[in-house]
């Protein structure tokens, strides 16, 4: 009996969210949307805590190696199922060392550069770089889905001559978009849409199969020339293994409440991503079909992180 008791008291003390990107990109800012609710919910702090770097593998290996108490969470997003194949040794194992907790949603790419840059479409920036000039493209780190996303669209299939420019998060990528400093970006939709929409950006090309409500004038990658193309990235909340299950549930419980409240809906929607209320074992087998789906595409780029 003494478990549910447990899962009945707790949190007793403040829930520490570690964010696997730096502070305004997709994960950041769903975890701090879901986390504010989470807060009011169960009547304790939910801190923060963005731990960028290695794609995202630092944070895990830090939630990894946490205290299986349900007081230090993880929130990652499909990064951290590439990894698993990207790193010869990306210090976890993403099956075994983690309580998978709640799927929030996913989100497809999106392809952008400053608004004063000439192209106005994919194929107008791929017609100005086919002279073999170099294009640089910002990603939110080495191993997201955007980046092997847009090694994928831009050297393999389009053929340019291209230098990838790993950031710690979405919002020094976008950040450095902003400034022109970087001539594409290629991140998830969320942290891009209000960038687009205030006119500091001008979007590409979204990399979904069909457009989007948040931004439906702009085109797919697939009706850019490039039929079939699709590249989505999920965020999702963990724990390390070994948190007890009445733990992981209440959570669970928790978090797929706050997501059908329809101002969390609003928002997130607006962003560009769709809402995915599951069970936490249900997430744990979207896991494995993930990991073995990332396999085959980091086998086509030949990208191999040390």
């Amino acid at each position: 009996m003494a478990l549910p008791v447990r899962a009945q008291e707790y949190p007793t003390r403040p829930v520490r969210v570690v964010v696997a990107f730096a502070a305004g990109g997709f994960a950041d800012a769903v975890a701090r949307l879901v986390g504010a609710r989470l807060s009011e919910r169960v009547g304790q702090p939910v801190v923060i805590d963005n731990r960028g770097g290695a794609g995202g593998n630092i944070a895990s290996k830090m939630v990894a190696a946490a205290a299986p108490d349900g007081y230090t969470l993880l929130a990652h997003t499909a990064a951290m199922s590439i990894n698993v194949s990207l790193h010869r040794n990306p210090g976890f194992d993403l099956l075994k060392d983690f309580a998978p907790i709640a799927l929030v949603g996913s989100t497809p790419g999106l392809f952008s550069v400053h608004s004063t840059h000439a192209a106005s479409t994919l194929q107008d920036l791929i017609r100005s770089a086919k002279g073999g000039r170099n294009l640089t493209y910002a990603t939110a780190g080495v191993g997201t889905s955007p980046h092997l996303a847009g090694d994928y669209l831009l050297r393999v299939l389009a053929g340019l001559n291209t230098t990838h420019i790993p950031f710690q998060g979405g919002g020094p990528a976008l950040a450095a978009a902003i400034a022109n400093q970087v001539e594409v970006t290629s991140l998830s939709m969320p942290p891009v849409v209000p960038h687009i929409k205030g006119g500091r950006l001008k979007a590409l090309a979204i990399s979904s199969l069909t457009r989007v409500p948040a931004l439906p004038d702009i085109p797919t990658v697939a009706e850019s020339g490039f039929p079939g193309f699709e590249d989505r990235s999920w965020v999702g909340f963990l724990a390390p293994a070994a948190t007890p299950p009445q733990v992981v549930g209440r959570l669970n419980d928790e978090i797929n409440r706050i997501l059908a409240l329809p101002d969390v809906l609003a928002r997130l929607d607006g962003m560009g991503l769709e809402t995915q209320r599951r069970a936490a074992d249900a997430f744990g087998r979207y896991l494995k079909v993930e990991v073995a789906r990332w396999a085959e595409i980091v086998k086509k780029t030949g990208i191999i992180a040390e």
